[in-house]
């Protein structure tokens, strides 16, 4: 009896384990896209991968009340000094560790989005990273670069995952 019992409880536990949201393929997905805040551009700063700047600074703790409400479950930022402090006070609120990317190769981060294991995410970028990202989420060249001046945007990409129709996405952009 003890045999059949552990047989049936291990049964249960191996079907409802697949089930786990690490392996889920969601089928709504939200990506939120934004370009770093203001980098430190004076002249003692460091040229390659400067802080943010003091105005930088700001923003990114504005940025907590305007992303939190897409509750990511997820914040990837390419490995820069002021991509990392852009999502520092938001991973800190959320209790999220902030994965790195390789902004040279998108299209991994790409499909790592459109795979579905992760259903909201923020990744933060550059000012022609992001942009580019966009472009191959909803599979169109409409995003130019953004400005060298240009902090202020915010991409929203809502992807509807179907298995016989193309993929149904919408996306905007909040200007803050």
């Amino acid at each position: 009896m003890k045999i059949i019992f552990s047989l049936f409880i291990a049964l249960f536990l191996f079907t409802f384990a697949g089930s786990s949201n690490l392996y889920a393929q969601h089928r709504n997905l939200t990506v939120i896209l934004l370009r770093h805040a203001e980098k430190d551009a004076s002249p003692a700063a460091d040229k390659v991968n400067p802080e943010l700047s003091a105005d930088g600074k700001l923003r990114a703790a504005k940025l907590v009340k305007i992303v939190n409400k897409y509750k990511p479950d997820a914040i990837y930022s390419s490995d820069f000094i002021r991509t990392r402090e852009t999502v520092a006070p938001l991973a800190l609120k959320r209790k999220l560790n902030v994965q790195t990317y390789d902004h040279r190769n998108l299209k991994v981060l790409a499909e790592l989005i459109m795979s579905g294991k992760i259903k909201r995410l923020l990744v933060v970028g550059h000012n022609t990273t992001t942009p580019a990202l966009v472009n191959m989420l909803i599979g169109a060249e409409k995003y130019k670069a953004l400005a060298e001046s240009e902090y202020d945007k915010i991409f929203v990409v809502k992807i509807k995952r179907r298995k016989t129709k193309p993929n149904k996405i919408k996306e905007k952009i909040i200007t803050y």
